[in-house]
């Protein structure tokens, strides 16, 4: 797996207890990964694990980084950032995967190097102004709606372009300055079998890869449903709570 690479010396942050803790969750979810692979006839090194760091500190980044997985997400900018520099000696990617204003898109381009949750062209302009003005590259995944249209036709719930609307997207983003088209990425419909929504959306990453080969990840999958995403082709899973435990207070 896709997971970047061990780091010496982070094991005493946090106290050893924590990193027993995350380890043996890190271990758990690693043959989660592994199984669903074998069952999928896939390798499971085609699996990148990226660990949602939300609520947690960045005492528990560096635990992790310590482990091997340096591969962590963020989906609120207030905590991200902080968070990020607190941790920039580490050789990080930080993905950010929550629904993005675009007036937070200056702050976003200035750490993170994945954003998971390109949903509207008014995005794509605004990361791309802010990318180019940073001097960086960020690369970007179209956001898929895997919910039922309500009833003004659009997706509803947490966010996303609709299946319909997904090239288009993606033919923005790859045009865009200081933007690399990645894939797309899509959270399963709360309260439903999953299997049909990632199905769904392994249709939609295949019409972006025909008109854009070079866009080959497919963001899918966390702590509940990472089996059925990887059966549908899903190339990263998104891993909180069966990593890190149950949401908690940032203390540090």
């Amino acid at each position: 797996m896709g997971e970047g690479t061990v780091i010496g010396g982070a094991g005493s942050a946090g106290g050893g207890a924590r990193r027993a803790e995350i380890a043996a969750n890190l271990a758990d979810v690693r043959k989660r990964i592994e199984a669903a692979c074998a069952a999928a006839g896939r390798d499971a090194a085609e699996v990148t694990l990226v660990a949602v760091t939300k609520t947690f500190p960045a005492s528990d980044v560096r635990l992790l980084a310590g482990l091997g997985l340096t591969q962590v997400a963020e989906n609120r900018d207030q905590e991200a950032a902080p968070k990020a520099a607190a941790t920039a000696d580490l050789p990080l990617t930080w993905h950010f995967v929550g629904q993005l204003q675009s007036n937070k898109a200056r702050s976003v381009a200035g750490y993170a190097d994945v954003v998971q949750s390109v949903d509207r062209p008014k995005l794509v302009t605004a990361l791309s102004s802010a990318a180019v003005r940073a001097g960086r590259t960020l690369r970007c995944l179209v956001q898929v709606s895997l919910e039922e249209p309500g009833e003004n036709g659009e997706p509803e719930g947490r966010g996303g372009v609709s299946p319909s609307g997904a090239v288009a997207l993606a033919d923005a983003v790859a045009e865009a300055g200081g933007l690399v088209l990645g894939g797309v990425m899509a959270v399963a419909p709360l309260g439903a079998d999953p299997a049909p929504a990632f199905a769904r959306l392994a249709e939609v990453a295949a019409a972006v890869r025909a008109a854009h080969p070079e866009a080959t990840d497919v963001s899918a999958g966390m702590s509940g449903d990472l089996e059925q995403a990887i059966a549908c082709g899903a190339t990263h899973v998104r891993v909180g709570t069966a990593l890190l435990g149950g949401r908690r207070a940032i203390v540090g």
